[in-house]
């Protein structure tokens, strides 16, 4: 009876467990079984309208309605249905039945179209062959091959290669289209590309490499193993570095606008080098350093002009804003101190003028804010009477403080803060000697900036490095070597 009961018990138990599991497990058997099915709706749904498309004769279509697109986005979903594979055999079958019924009809860009399609579903070759082969023919027949030659040859002798159907290039490979062993296309079309590759080279010497790169990407194009279209680019890749050693000359030299020329006619080049933009960068730093300086001697409509052309390069380079703050406080400045035609009123306004520069000097402004300094105040004044004793003595009371800010700036790392420092000091009547001395001193940790940011990776910041330091002074030693890691790390 213990047994007996025993065995009762276990049986009672495993039921209640079974019970248990089955409780638990049915909500996800549930969502399982939905889980398969609703996918199968889906792709009995795609198998209808893709037979409805195949039986209306629409094989393709860009919107996704197309049999073809149809029966792929049910084996996309169904990899194992047969059904949707058998479709896409249906739907080359289709299409060259659709070729041929073009074909007959003089269809011959919807013939080709379907030929595609057939091919792209891998119809047998043995099936396609045949009405391709149909298609050149009653092209041909249609078209006239031997009248296509002849225009051909009659554009090339005028010099119409290419750039309108009726050139000698786009007829060549039409006949090619159609008969591909066409001995006088292939020959003409050879002939065609040495002239237009000819073209190209002159367009290079003459220096319109843009239009040379046209010319060289149309003739690749054509046959990308012409025989003279390696020398050809790489006579194209010799212009293009000589055009950006050129610009970057040019930069150093300080002759912004044949730089920022050169430097846009290589951004418009195809896949252009990074150092084009990074070139206008520079470029366009460079302009807003020189309306800094031409707004110190007063040479406003100067200023404005380089401040122009800094925006038509790109309104956000750093320092336009305050450039052009500079600009305004220091036409005011101008104005407010205008000397006056006699000599009585031109005294008074020095003497008001180093006043001023005066109480700048004992508020600590010396070189800043700019305009309100006592270092433009000053400046004024030199303007105005460059040989007063009291200017004099106020400019050498004022030029230690312009060398304290210079080596300031200079050990917190502060490159430009310390060259506008240096500028104060050579204007103030600094000896030319220590003068020159701080500017290669500068230059030199401008050359261990760019190193720096080289080893970074930012390799515009190094290029403006490099031109922070060459406007210090070019002779710097380290400049050129630093200037060839640039060009090299710049190259796509």
């Amino acid at each position: 009876m213990a047994s007996a009961g025993t065995d009762w018990r276990t049986w009672a138990q495993r039921t209640a467990a079974l019970a248990l599991w089955l409780l638990l497990a049915l909500p996800l058997l549930r969502v399982a079984a939905l889980d398969r099915l609703w996918p199968q709706d889906q792709v009995l749904t795609l198998l209808e309208h893709a037979q409805d498309a195949l039986d209306a004769g629409r094989l393709t279509a860009a919107d996704g309605s197309g049999a073809k697109e149809l029966y792929t986005a049910a084996i996309a979903m169904d990899p194992d249905r047969i059904a949707a594979r058998e479709g896409l055999v249906e739907v080359a079958r289709a299409a060259l039945s659709q070729a041929k019924d073009a074909t007959m009809h003089d269809r011959f860009a919807e013939a080709r179209r379907m030929l595609d399609l057939a091919r792209e579903l891998e119809a047998p070759r043995a099936e396609v062959e045949p009405v391709a082969e149909s298609l050149r023919r009653r092209e041909s027949s249609r078209l006239g091959i031997d009248t296509l030659l002849k225009d051909a040859a009659s554009a090339r002798a005028a010099g119409r290669l290419d750039g309108a159907p009726d050139a000698a290039l786009p007829l060549y490979a039409k006949v090619l289209s159609l008969q591909p062993d066409r001995i006088e296309a292939i020959e003409g079309r050879e002939d065609a590309l040495a002239d237009l590759l000819q073209r190209a080279r002159a367009m290079l010497d003459a220096g319109k490499l843009s239009e040379a790169a046209t010319l060289i990407a149309a003739a690749r194009g054509y046959d990308a193993g012409h025989v003279d279209l390696p020398e050809t680019e790489a006579a194209f890749a010799r212009s293009r570095d000589a055009l950006q050693s050129r610009a970057d000359a040019a930069l150093r030299r300080g002759r912004l606008a044949d730089a920022e020329r050169d430097y846009r006619q290589l951004a418009a080049l195809p896949n252009a080098p990074a150092a084009a933009q990074q070139g206008l960068h520079a470029v366009a730093v460079a302009q807003i350093r020189n309306a800094e300086r031409m707004s110190a001697d007063f040479r406003f409509d100067q200023a404005n002009a380089a401040l122009d052309r800094a925006r038509a390069i790109d309104p956000a380079t750093p320092g336009l804003r305050e450039a052009r703050a500079h600009l305004a406080r220091a036409r005011a400045a101008q104005r407010e101190s205008r000397p006056a035609p006699n000599g009585a009123k031109r005294q008074r306004d020095v003497r008001r003028l180093l006043a001023e520069a005066a109480e700048a000097e004992a508020r600590g402004d010396l070189l800043t804010p700019p305009g309100d300094s006592a270092y433009d105040r000053l400046r004024v004044a030199r303007s105005l009477a460059p040989d007063d004793k009291a200017v004099i003595a106020a400019s050498k009371r004022l030029l230690p403080a312009a060398w304290q800010c210079q080596r300031t700036q200079l050990q917190a790392n502060s490159l430009a803060r310390s060259r506008a420092c240096l500028d104060a000091a050579a204007a103030l009547g600094a000896d030319r000697g220590e003068v020159n001395r701080a500017r290669r001193a500068l230059a030199s940790r401008w050359i261990d900036v760019g190193e720096e940011r080289l080893r970074g990776g930012s390799v515009a910041a190094a290029v403006q490095a490099v031109e922070e330091a060459r406007r210090l002074d070019a002779s710097t030693p380290g400049i050129a070597e630093l200037q060839e890691r640039v060009r090299v790390a710049a190259r796509p």
